[in-house]
């Protein structure tokens, strides 16, 4: 009897924990339908200021904090948090740093600025997902990275963690929207992302550094892209329609005829070679 299908998703938004949005939606019921097709999942939200500890009944995981993520010179304590969505038989683990993300808005200022240091949040989340997998020695066939604050990772995982054990194997699929490209970073954010493994002509595709050249980045370190919004960004489809990536095209995932998770889960397939026909 086969192994089943690992599945790790690498959620920015997750409904119920947050407001409805096409992402949110998915990263709340896509791991649920993939878990009830028979896979194994974990699933990794940031700890934004906004999701309420005491009503989500969130609890530290002792056995996974402890370790400090360092960025831009500065040790950040990296807290692992818990909690449990009962009516779908399924734990949430949640990325929590007092400095990064205990703020009553979570991409933006109360008047719609993002926020200066998003780079590091996102690295700082990042690498706080990949250390936790390690803590768990869980190794995930698909990692599916959703959002933009989730596009560190792939770099990170080809670069830095392929040689581990628990990744040789992993798969980075990835889901653009029409979310985050107008983002502005810093003039250092390369040098921040950079860290044994990591040169800066890996990173020239963030030159300058910005929400457009990010999603490119993660496309660069991808196997697989997911056409999550109708639209995305001209700038993004012409690099996608002109790799050779497996691509998803759009699903409306509100449609109630829609059958979403059947077809993002046929895809995991196709890119583990699964769907495959042998001669």
């Amino acid at each position: 009897m086969s192994e089943p299908v690992r599945v790790l998703f690498v959620n920015s938004e997750m409904e119920h924990f947050m407001p409805s949005s096409p992402i949110a939606k998915v990263g709340r019921y896509l791991p649920q339908g993939i878990q009830e097709s028979g896979c194994e999942i974990r699933s990794f939200v940031p700890r934004y200021g906004t999701i309420n500890e005491r009503r989500f009944q969130l609890h530290e995981v002792i056995r996974l904090s402890g370790m400090n993520i360092i960025i831009n010179d500065i040790d950040r304590p990296l807290v692992i948090k818990v909690s449990s969505i009962s009516s779908a038989r399924m734990q949430v683990y949640f990325i929590d740093n007092e400095d990064y993300f205990h703020r009553k808005y979570v991409n933006t200022d109360d008047e719609g600025n993002y926020f200066s240091d998003n780079d590091e949040r996102a690295i700082f989340f990042a690498r706080g997902v990949l250390e936790t997998v390690k803590k768990l020695r869980w190794k995930p066939d698909i990692i599916h990275c959703q959002g933009w604050i989730s596009y560190f990772l792939p770099i990170y995982l080809k670069k830095v963690y392929h040689e581990d054990p628990i990744f040789t194997e992993s798969k980075v699929v990835l889901s653009i929207y029409n979310e985050g490209s107008d983002q502005v970073f810093n003039e250092d954010t390369r040098s921040k992302v950079i860290v044994p493994g990591i040169r800066n002509k890996d990173l020239e595709t963030i030159n300058p550094a910005n929400g457009i050249n990010l999603a490119k980045l993660a496309i660069q370190y991808a196997n697989g892209i997911i056409l999550g919004s109708e639209e995305i960004v001209p700038e993004l489809k012409e690099l996608i329609s002109g790799s050779s990536l497996k691509v998803l095209p759009y699903i409306d995932v509100n449609d109630p005829e829609s059958a979403y998770i059947k077809d993002y889960k046929n895809f995991y397939d196709q890119i583990l070679g699964k769907n495959e026909k042998k001669d």
